[in-house]
């Protein structure tokens, strides 16, 4: 007798397949960009993307140091943002 399929491996691997094409769509308007508010965005988006995907590496393996892991991209993250954006707007991070 066969064991019924594992619909959380399905969904699993449906994310993993939905993220890593938001996670080339984000690639691609970096890359072209216009301006820099638009490359901006992106990087955001692929952090928020990346951790997306190490949630889902987490939930697939069953481990949990991934989501330590995760908040932790999440506030590098955070942070690398607003710097980059204070960068960006004033021409100097530290005030």
């Amino acid at each position: 007798m066969t064991e019924a399929p594992d619909f959380l491996t399905y969904a699993v691997w449906f994310g993993f397949g939905c993220v890593s094409l938001a996670q080339v769509l984000a690639m691609v308007r970096l890359i072209i960009g216009p301006h820099s508010s638009d490359r901006i965005l992106a990087l955001d988006t692929m952090v928020i993307n990346a951790i997306g995907l190490i949630v889902l590496l987490g939930i697939a393996q069953g481990t949990e140091i991934y989501f330590e892991a995760a908040l932790i991209v999440a506030m590098l993250g955070f942070v690398s943002t607003v710097a980059y954006c204070r960068f960006i707007l004033r021409g100097d991070i530290i005030e």
